[in-house]
Formats: C-alpha cells, sequence, structure tokens
C-alpha cells in the first residue's frame, strides 16, 4: 500500500497510553497513520512524504534526564505539527517558551474555554470538557504563539504558533473522555494539514492487489488460512489477485474451536471458491508444548511449528517461494516491531514474534497496515458473506494461549465444550453480534464443588467478552444475569471436569483481551 501511504500521518511514540488510538482516530477520517519510534531521523521521516506529524504524549518532563531522545531537527520540519500533552511541551521548550512542573497537575475531566479560531478550532464550541494527564505546565508561552484554550483552574491548554504549522495541546483530543476532540483532530486534518481521504476500502483493495501481483510475478502463493476474519480477508485478496495459484492450508493444530476445521474448510471452499485443503499436524504441536508453561515460549512454539508444517506441506506440494499471512497492525505494535526501540513488547504473535530466522518463505501480508475493523470493512467491499465478517477475532495460536499453563488433549477437550456453549448461548440469546470477542478460559486450578450428593474437585473456566472498536482497548461487557446464569449451568452439568464458572470484569488496559 505503499502509494496510499503517501501523505499521511506519522505519529512519533514517546510512551503514551493512548498513540495507537490516535492512528485509529486519524484512519477513521479515512487518512493513512503510522506510529514510529520517537528516535526515528529527519531523514528518513521525509522519505515517507507526510502531510503532517502528531508528537504524542508520554510519562516524560522536557527537562529530565531520561527524556526520549529523538531528532529536534523533526520540529523545524516544512509540514504541520501536532503536539498533544508532552508533544506540547516538547514544542513550547523548543520555541523558547518553558514549561515547568508545578508539583500539581491535571488529570482527568477538565473544563476548557477556547479562543476563536478559524482553522484548528471551527465548529468547536466556546467551553468543553477535556481529558487532561499530565504534571508540567506551560508558564511562558513562546513568541509569535498565542493561547487558544485554557482550563477552568487557569492553566494553558492550547497553543498555536502565527502560521497556524504549530498547534498544541495539553489535553488528549484523541480519547473520547474528550468531548469535542474529533472535531479538532478533523481541522487538523483537512484544515491545517490539508489531507486527503484516501484510506478507503475500494482503494487498499485495489492497491493491495496491484501490490501482490507485482511481488509474487505469477509464483505460486501458498496461504495460511484459520476460519477467523483476518485469514479469510488475507485469502480473499491473495485469491482475487492471483486465482488459481493461491493454495489455501489450514493447519489443524488440535488447538482450533470444536468443528471449527471441517466448518470452515467448508465455509471457504463451498462459500468463496477457494482452493483450500485441510492438515491435521496436531500431535506434533502437542508433543511441542509438552510441559511448557510460559505463555510466551507457547506462543513462539506454535509460530515456529506453523512455518515447519507449512515448509514440509509446500515441499510436498512441489515447493512454494511466497507465504501468505493475516498479520494486522496491532500484532506487529504489541509485538514491539513497529514503533522500534521504543516499543514494548505485549504479546509476541505466532506469525510476528515467533517467526524463525532461517524463514525460508517470503511473506505476502496484504492486512499488515491495517486495524480490525478495517479489515472488516475491506471483506465487505470483497462480498465475503456477514457471517464470516462479523466472526469475533480468534488468535493464530488458538486454544494454546486459553489454557493457562500446559496445554494438553484433555485440557483442550474440556476447553472446546465449554467454549461451544458459550458462543451457542450467545448466539440464541441474540448477544453474539452486540460483542466484540467471546470467549472461554481453562485455568487449571481445582475448586470444591457438590453435584448430587457426590463432593467434586474440578476445573475453573472463566467467560470473557469485551467491546471494542479495533481491540487496541477493550470495555468488559455488561452481559444480561440470566445469559451468564444459563451458560454457567450448561458447561457446569454437561462438560465434565469443570465444577465452576466466573466472569471477567476486566477491561483492556489494564488487562489484555486474551489471557494470556
Amino acid at each position: 500500500m505503499d502509494n496510499l501511504k503517501k501523505e499521511g500521518v506519522i505519529i512519533l511514540d514517546f510512551g503514551s497510553q493512548y498513540t495507537q488510538l490516535i492512528a485509529r482516530r486519524i484512519r477513521e477520517n479515512y487518512v493513512f497513520s503510522e506510529v514510529l519510534s520517537c528516535d526515528i531521523s529527519l531523514e528518513k521521516i521525509e522519505q515517507k512524504n507526510p502531510k503532517a506529524i502528531i508528537l504524542s504524549g508520554g510519562p516524560s518532563s522536557v527537562f529530565s534526564n531520561d527524556a526520549p531522545k529523538f531528532d529536534k531537527s523533526i520540529l523545524d520540519i516544512n509540514i504541520p505539527i501536532l503536539g498533544i500533552c508532552y508533544g506540547l511541551h516538547l514544542l513550547v521548550h523548543h520555541c523558547g517558551g518553558k514549561v515547568n512542573s508545578t508539583g500539581k497537575g491535571e488529570y482527568g475531566f477538565a473544563e476548557v474555554v477556547f479562543e476563536n479560531d478559524k482553522a484548528i478550532l471551527k465548529n468547536m464550541s466556546l467551553k468543553s470538557n477535556v481529558w487532561m494527564s499530565h504534571m508540567d505546565q506551560v508558564t511562558k508561552v513562546p513568541d509569535d504563539w498565542k493561547i487558544i484554550a485554557k482550563s477552568s483552574n487557569g492553566v494553558i491548554a492550547g497553543l498555536v504558533n502565527k502560521d497556524q504549522t504549530r498547534i498544541a495541546t495539553q489535553f488528549h483530543p484523541e480519547v473520547s473522555h474528550t468531548e469535542e476532540g474529533t472535531i479538532l483532530l478533523k481541522n487538523f486534518l483537512f484544515n491545517v494539514a490539508k489531507c486527503e481521504k484516501n484510506w478507503t476500502p475500494n482503494n487498499l483493495i485495489d492497491e493491495q492487489v496491484r501490490i501482490i501481483k507485482e511481488q509474487c510475478n505469477n509464483e505460486k502463493i501458498i496461504v495460511g488460512v484459520s476460519g477467523g476474519v483476518d485469514s479469510t480477508v488475507m485469502a480473499c485478496l491473495i485469491n482475487k489477485a492471483v486465482g488459481h495459484n493461491c493454495f489455501a492450508v489450514l493447519i489443524d493444530h488440535g488447538l482450533l474451536r470444536k468443528n471449527e476445521a471441517k466448518e470452515c474448510v467448508g465455509s471457504l471452499k463451498n462459500g468463496l471458491g477457494i482452493n483450500i485443503h485441510l492438515y491435521d499436524e496436531s500431535e506434533i504441536f502437542f508433543s511441542r508444548l509438552k510441559g511448557v508453561i510460559d505463555p510466551e515460549e507457547k506462543r513462539k512454539i506454535i509460530g515456529d511449528q506453523f512455518i515447519k508444517s507449512f515448509d514440509k506441506i509446500s515441499d510436498d506440494l512441489g515447493g512454494y517461494k511466497f507465504l501468505g499471512q493475516g498479520t494486522l497492525y496491532p500484532d506487529i505494535i504489541e509485538s514491539g516491531i513497529s514503533a522500534g526501540n521504543s516499543a514494548h513488547v505485549i504479546k509476541s504473535h505466532h506469525n510476528v514474534g515467533g517467526l524463525p530466522e532461517d524463514l525460508k518463505f517470503e511473506l505476502i501480508e496484504p492486512l499488515k497496515d491495517l486495524f480490525k475493523d478495517e479489515v472488516r470493512a475491506v471483506g465487505n467491499k470483497l462480498g465475503i458473506p456477514r457471517v464470516l465478517i462479523n466472526r469475533h477475532p480468534f488468535p493464530g495460536p488458538g486454544l494454546g494461549v486459553r489454557i493457562i499453563g500446559e496445554v494438553t488433549k484433555e485440557r483442550v477437550s474440556i476447553l472446546q465444550n465449554a467454549d461451544a456453549i458459550f458462543i451457542r448461548v450467545l448466539n440464541e440469546m441474540g448477544e453474539y453480534e452486540n460483542i466484540w470477542q467471546a470467549f472461554a478460559v481453562l485455568v487449571p486450578v481445582k475448586t470444591v464443588g457438590v453435584m448430587g450428593d457426590q463432593r467434586t474437585y474440578e476445573n475453573l473456566i472463566a467467560l470473557r467478552a469485551v467491546t471494542s472498536i479495533d481491540g487496541m482497548t477493550a470495555d468488559w461487557y455488561k452481559m444480561p444475569s440470566e445469559v451468564l446464569s444459563l451458560v454457567s449451568s450448561e458447561i457446569v452439568n454437561n462438560v465434565q471436569g469443570v465444577n465452576r464458572v466466573v466472569y471477567d470484569i476486566t477491561s483492556k488496559p489494564p488487562g489484555t483481551i486474551e489471557w494470556e
């Protein structure tokens, strides 16, 4: 998608918990955005030819010894820059103003009074609630800058320079708590930076088909699918680009949901006309996972074995040069690869952090720049049936990361049966499509129970259901009590080895959606 990336917006990450949210807000306006490490050079930024730069927030102080290192010449680039929170402090400090720590900051909601400004504040109210989050404050405004927003406590909340090329806010316009933050971001994109709305599903499909054709040059592509949204859309894109040269493979690693392997093959082959074949590799996956407890190690073993299985299958088929994968942008971000040295590894994704160094395939990853909701939009444009597009996300490592501790056939069977009941009841009760992702987790903690007149000492099943837009943040779903009651009763009465069910009410952050 190189052409569509040009003239987008670059977000420099200074460690804010909201950085990925900035990227999402930009893309919601059909403008490409990319998160990069704050230590990137000006030369590399100029090679990307962006229309604007956004400096994220962050926990540091601009005058502290541990402040992130970055190329200060970036702040003099001849394109608009928006500084958010810590980004405001950087701009003020760089342009001759002063930032000090008063010992008391503003955190959470604050009422802000805005000045009239035709560009950045167009269509915004004179007063609005915003989300503040920093100890430091501006104590001296740079020359040729003006204040455009102040909080009710007198804190400078917004600044703009004389020619409207540098804009800075003490508050976070990207979070939903800031009532008119989306308006401000739109004003920056279209009134100040003059961005174009070209990051659309139709453009993405056309561009990606072109790239796939150029990359493979009539070579055959082996495609790994799982039945999930990502791999289904990826397979359809590659099939659209190369037709019969696309050979889809579903590797059953023994960690799929109940009956999922056969159902997936039927949907893709009969429903979408994709050349797909099923291979049962479960025995080797179970043998390699024996005794493994650490979740990162499990993910990397599963990723490594996927590649080894693909190697073997492709060799049997006569050799394939390319491997298609359903990698998404959040996979890359959470694996600590996209943003560079400043990124933290949240969890390695089997198709990112788990890939071996001696990988013999050239990867084709047509979705690697997309968030989940963008993938669904592309899938709709490709004509993929709604029942496949609206499926809840399912991790590549499958149930391997939904079983806490060692993965065994017995534990997988228990979890498959419990999960199948959970998903069935959600569909029957009309709750499934209200939820971003729902699943069961096997917690191998024995608890005491009573069934009939007998004492039991069996496993614990945790239910997880969240709402989200893109998976980067999520809220736990307020499940109706009658649904939880029915699911719990059916699991305990029908799944051998389980005598207790609990419901997870943790949001992301601080938790992740998956347990491992």
